[in-house]
């Protein structure tokens, strides 16, 4: 080895540590806020800890976990450099299939895979996590950014995330639960969520053509705005629905479309019909139908066609529902109901069409 020669490095390799420190200070006044009573110490350590003796209150707890995250949502973020929304989409994810058994979401951890340490990129990132973990109720305990030079170019990144959640075991809900003449009560997505973005891709940029700084007029904003819109997440307005009101189960709309999902949780022998003239899908999503001449079934099992979250009740607590979650600013409506199943039904199936 002549003495020019420099030996081999962590840096030399691609990894900044000093940047990843930076990244961690950065973060740490977001990830504060989500704070809870339980929570133990902070960020830095090698695990999160929870206060496990706060479910001596429950009889019979059960723990929930679910992990996700938000697909191919995350190249649009990149191509528009806003990292700060991308988290609420990742929250929104977990804590959504968290509470679709009644459990109540108690805390979160990230995982974050960046190319490059961009300091100030990965703390908008977790700002966003920390601020849906805000809207969910629930902690951030800690998380994990990893550098991957060569697998990922310097912009790229993706995010995944896990989450638990507590239910008292006599208050789980699920397919058991559910009734004949049950009411489907439909709450509004705020859009696309953070399924079907790689159709949606496909649709606007390769058969369309466009670009992110279109602007639609039926949107009101360029077409990235839109596309980038947070998920919507439904954790404490579904909790609040079963503080105030018989529910008998939940469903969380997203890959696969609201049939699909929604037949996960139909019990055998019965069926659920949801009206489609109830309501009237955002624009968005005949964006994609027209611009793709995608057909609707195609449509309606890859996109949430406008309906983020179902929670099926007795008839006679529906209107108790509709009224919660219009105190608390979410918009809903009956959209079907709970029959007994025929000899060649699904579990769940759509009727009519969309309200024009």
């Amino acid at each position: 080895m002549s003495e020019t020669t420099t030996g081999a490095s962590y840096a030399a390799a691609g990894v900044d540590i000093e940047a990843g420190d930076r990244a961690v200070e950065l973060m740490k006044e977001w990830v504060k806020k989500t704070r809870r009573p339980e929570v133990l110490g902070g960020i830095g350590g090698f695990a999160g800890l929870f206060d496990a003796s706060a479910l001596k209150r429950y009889e019979r707890p059960l723990l929930a976990s679910a992990t996700d995250g938000v697909g191919t949502k995350v190249d649009l973020a990149r191509k528009m450099g806003v990292y700060d929304t991308i988290g609420h989409d990742l929250v929104g994810m977990v804590v959504d299939d968290l509470v679709v058994c009644g459990a109540e979401p108690l805390f979160m951890t990230d995982y974050i895979c960046v190319g490059k340490v961009h300091p100030e990129r990965v703390a908008a990132i977790v700002k966003g996590i920390a601020e849906g973990c805000v809207l969910a109720g629930c902690a951030l305990v800690g998380g994990e950014t990893a550098e991957h030079p060569g697998l990922l170019g310097e912009d790229d990144f993706d995010v995944a995330g896990a989450g638990t959640g507590v239910v008292e075991a006599d208050r789980l809900l699920g397919a058991d639960r559910i009734r004949t003449g049950d009411a489907v009560i439909a709450m509004a997505s705020s859009g696309l969520h953070s399924n079907g973005y790689s159709l949606v891709r496909h649709v606007v940029f390769d058969r369309a053509g466009w670009s992110l700084d279109r602007r639609i007029e039926e949107f009101g904003r360029t077409l990235g705005e839109e596309l980038l819109e947070p998920t919507k997440i439904y954790s404490l307005d579904c909790l609040a629905l079963t503080r105030t009101t018989e529910v008998h189960a939940f469903s969380h709309i997203t890959g696969g479309g609201l049939a699909a999902n929604l037949a996960r949780v139909i019990p055998d022998g019965l069926h659920a019909t949801v009206d489609r003239s109830t309501w009237t899908p955002g624009a968005v999503f005949d964006l994609v139908g027209t611009a793709g001449q995608v057909e609707r079934p195609e449509l309606e099992k890859t996109l949430n066609m406008g309906v983020g979250m179902i929670a099926v009740v007795p008839a006679e607590s529906a209107d108790a529902a509709l009224t919660t979650l219009a105190d608390r600013g979410v918009e809903s409506w009956i959209a079907g109901e709970i029959t007994e199943r025929g000899d060649h039904t699904t579990g769940a199936t759509l009727t009519g069409d969309y309200r024009s």
